[in-house]
């Protein structure tokens, strides 16, 4: 049983399923700009480093390099327009994910949100899926000047809660949430869905893996 004096949690994979709202609105940009769309499947394997990267991995249509840039710049405000609009139009929780916010309440953990979204985003995602009051700090990937898989946005929220990393807990999705967890010295928790770019997330070697935050209960053991 872990027993962390702090939790933060991930959004976008871990939390919330995000990918439909971001499919429909990358598709309508493609479309705005007389190229093809790319779908649900594909958009699923790029997420997660943000949406600038997001629309650059749309536009050349793979996981790494970079587009034209003035394609570029013509296509990421076309994109932003859209995704403002369609910010929670299809998005949902995952299963279990209430459960799992409400035990990790109950049990008298603090509890932060950290995410490469940002705040324009952040905020309204989580307000419309009335997440936002259980979190005592959100830090979105806007909020520092770096985010993910830096260690930055953990340690200021370690710093916020007066925690020492040794002391404090991610729950994530990604190599990302891992590589940020060891780097700021958490132990880190993930979910075998969400986003990990077409990876299995237990190769990245995460402390626990489970397949819903529901799980969360046979892990934690309650706060002193």
């Amino acid at each position: 049983m872990l027993r962390p004096k702090m939790i933060l949690c991930d959004l976008d994979g871990t939390l919330v399923d995000s990918v439909p709202d971001l499919a429909y609105c990358i598709d309508a940009m493609m479309v705005r700009l007389g190229l093809p769309a790319r779908g649900e499947r594909a958009v699923r394997n790029w997420v997660g480093n943000g949406v600038e990267r997001l629309v650059r991995r749309a536009l050349i249509g793979a996981l790494d390099g970079e587009p034209d840039a003035a394609l570029y710049q013509k296509a990421c405000p076309i994109f932003l327009e859209l995704y403002a609009a369609n910010t929670c139009t299809r998005s949902a929780l995952y299963p279990g994910v209430r459960e799992g916010i409400g035990f990790i309440k109950a049990a008298g953990y603090p509890l932060g949100c950290i995410t490469n979204k940002a705040a324009r985003f952040t905020e309204p995602l989580l307000e419309q899926l009335e997440l936002i009051d259980d979190f005592a700090i959100v830090v979105s990937g806007d909020t520092l000047p770096r985010k993910k898989p830096d260690p930055l946005p953990l340690l200021h929220a370690a710093e916020y809660f007066g925690v020492a990393p040794q002391e404090s807990l991610m729950i994530g999705d990604s190599v990302s949430d891992v590589t940020a967890a060891r780097a700021a010295g958490f132990k880190v928790i993930c979910t075998s869905y969400g986003y990990n770019h077409g990876q299995d997330i237990r190769d990245s070697k995460p402390d626990a893996v489970i397949d819903s935050l529901a799980e969360l209960k046979n892990l934690l053991a309650p706060q002193a």
